[in-house]
């Protein structure tokens, strides 16, 4: 049984419950996705399937002659997913949102916004200096970041100024709201990262099943 699916985050939106509560849910087109490769414990060592999604304008010759083994059209995105059983599936298979019911909880891993390079205040959090007693260059500066003689260097892993966003984020243990696998719409409670229109993956939740 497939246990992911590739989609795309169309954006945010509330619902309103059966007993009137309104619920945050986040849009998400999830497939159709082709399976283009199957691995067995037998020739790869574990078991997973290759799923594609989305629709390529251009792609390789390799990727050609690959896709076209799978008997699936050019597909702009592959990426691989773990399955505890592989038996019902077969290359060239068009799986939808409908392998996800409500009241499933999933996992979704998306690629965050990008933020540049940005300073402590902003990336994590830090209240800055004192805003008076002279210390007018100090506001938004980090402060000291190393010890003294021992051992006498900044360790690793020390909160700095760098880079943010841009990274890979998982969000566990999602509900899903709606499943609709003729419109290939999910619906997950709450938000899920990356800009509108990000490549996501959503797959069966490793954590808090019952």
């Amino acid at each position: 049984m497939l246990e992911g699916l590739l989609g795309r985050k169309v954006g945010m939106t509330q619902i309103f419950s059966d007993d009137g509560r309104v619920v945050p849910v986040t849009v998400i087109e999830a497939g159709p996705c082709f399976v283009t490769q199957i691995r067995t414990v037998a020739r790869d060592g574990y078991q997973g399937v290759q799923i594609g999604y989305g629709e390529a304008r251009r792609i390789t010759r390799p990727e050609k002659g690959h896709l076209d083994h799978a008997q699936a059209p050019a597909l702009r995105h592959l990426r691989e997913v773990r399955s505890s059983d592989v038996s019902d599936l077969s290359v060239g298979q068009r799986v939808d949102a409908s392998v996800f019911k409500v009241g499933d909880r999933v996992d979704v891993v998306g690629t965050s916004k990008g933020k540049g390079f940005a300073g402590v205040v902003k990336r994590h959090h830090f209240a800055g200096g004192p805003r008076t007693h002279g210390q007018s260059d100090r506001e938004r500066a980090p402060g000291s970041s190393g010890s003294t003689t021992t051992p006498g260097r900044v360790l690793k892993g020390t909160r700095r100024a760098g880079q943010m966003g841009n990274a890979r984020i998982t969000i566990q243990n999602l509900e899903v709201i709606e499943a609709d696998g003729e419109k290939n719409i999910l619906l997950v409670r709450g938000n899920v990262p990356g800009a509108r229109n990000g490549l996501i993956l959503i797959r069966k939740a490793r954590k808090g099943q019952s």
